[in-house]
């Protein structure tokens, strides 16, 4: 099978950590509830254990979600470190074996937007990349239909310097999972190209290259590459990541800017050069709270109260992105649903007809 055969029509809807809008990010219900709600994939991040396991967190700093501070036993691995050339301080997966996260539990991340959260705080556990993969191949069985697990590694430039490759690491899981094949439904993206590139040898899986709006790949800063993530808009770069990826993951204001007062503007024509070399575009990250909209979407001035992000996903439908990463799925299901309809009543442009995700 191709990994450009369908699962469904585009834009697809990545389950971005789960639910986090109303589970715990990266836990089992959370990504059990996207999927119950829709979502074509679900979507975790993966740093390293000490003993070389793939667990389930945002960062590889582990304080803001996790119990570890409350651990007496674990006080004396508070540290600072350097990950990708930004300081940080707390306790990291890479300084604990898989037996010792087990003993901590998880609690919300970002509680002054999401306290409905809070009180889920103490109740599950960090999860490996297995057991995320068992989630969807459950779900897979259950509902009839394809469940897709959208893998993130993250600073693999850092881990690997380390000893702990998180390439070696993912390739080993999926080939002991019988997935490192064409059609298996995973997704391989990351911030880092150099990954990327021995990854496409080594695995069929689509890859994608995320982007952000500001900063550079820290494999590109450490190699002394001068080349910044603005840089991999252009069309020849893009013609280059064409060479290692499938699609890009671009922050959603590369895509539709903003202006000065935080109220979207014009498409930036990324989304055309993409697909002129051959990429799709999944952009992140959909969210529902007033703090992450733009202005012009905001509902009341309260950060955390939700705005009008149907509207927002409209926009971004109609500039033909073909996948969407959201914190919320039933949000992003139901903005699909609208535009599908109207775009069958002719009211709005048709997107870019690119197959979906395999």
């Amino acid at each position: 099978m191709s990994t450009r055969d369908s699962l469904g029509a585009a834009p697809v809807v990545i389950a971005h950590r789960g639910i986090p809008g109303f589970r715990l990010e990266h836990t089992r219900p959370s990504y059990e509830l996207a999927i119950a709600e829709g979502c074509d994939f679900i979507e975790p991040d993966v740093v390293a254990t000490r003993d070389g396991h793939l667990v389930v967190r945002h960062e590889n700093e582990i304080s803001i979600s996790t119990d570890v501070a409350a651990h007496p036993e674990f006080a004396a691995r508070r540290t600072t470190k350097w990950v990708d050339g930004v300081p940080m301080s707390g306790w990291f997966t890479e300084d604990f074996t898989l037996a010792e996260l087990r003993t901590l539990t998880v609690r919300e991340r970002l509680p002054h937007l999401r306290p409905q959260n809070v009180s889920l705080a103490g109740q599950q556990q960090i999860l490996t990349f297995d057991e995320v993969l068992d989630v969807a191949e459950q779900a897979t069985v259950s509902l009839g239909r394809p469940i897709g697990v959208y893998v993130e590694t993250k600073h693999p430039t850092y881990f690997a310097r380390l000893g702990l490759d998180l390439d070696d690491l993912l390739i080993e899981v999926l080939e002991r999972r019988g997935v490192n094949v064409p059609g298996c439904h995973v997704v391989v993206q990351s911030m880092e190209t150099a990954n990327l590139r021995s990854l496409r040898g080594r695995t069929p899986v689509p890859l994608v290259q995320l982007m952000d709006r500001q900063g550079a790949p820290y494999d590109l800063v450490a190699a002394g590459d001068p080349r910044s993530y603005a840089d991999l808009e252009s069309a020849d770069q893009l013609a280059r990541i064409g060479e290692y990826a499938d699609g890009i993951g671009p922050n959603k204001s590369q895509v539709i800017a903003r202006d000065a007062k935080q109220r979207l503007t014009q498409e930036t024509g990324l989304v055309a050069r993409a697909h002129a070399a051959g990429l799709l575009v999944h952009v992140w990250t959909m969210r529902d709270e007033n703090n992450f909209l733009p202005r012009d979407h905001r509902l009341g001035r309260d950060k955390a109260a939700h705005g009008d992000a149907v509207a927002e996903y409209l926009r971004f439908f109609d500039a033909g992105v073909d996948g969407v990463f959201s914190d919320f799925t039933p949000t992003a299901v139901r903005a699909r649903q609208v535009w599908r309809a109207t775009e069958r009543e002719g009211s709005r442009s048709p997107a870019w007809a690119a197959p979906a995700w395999a």
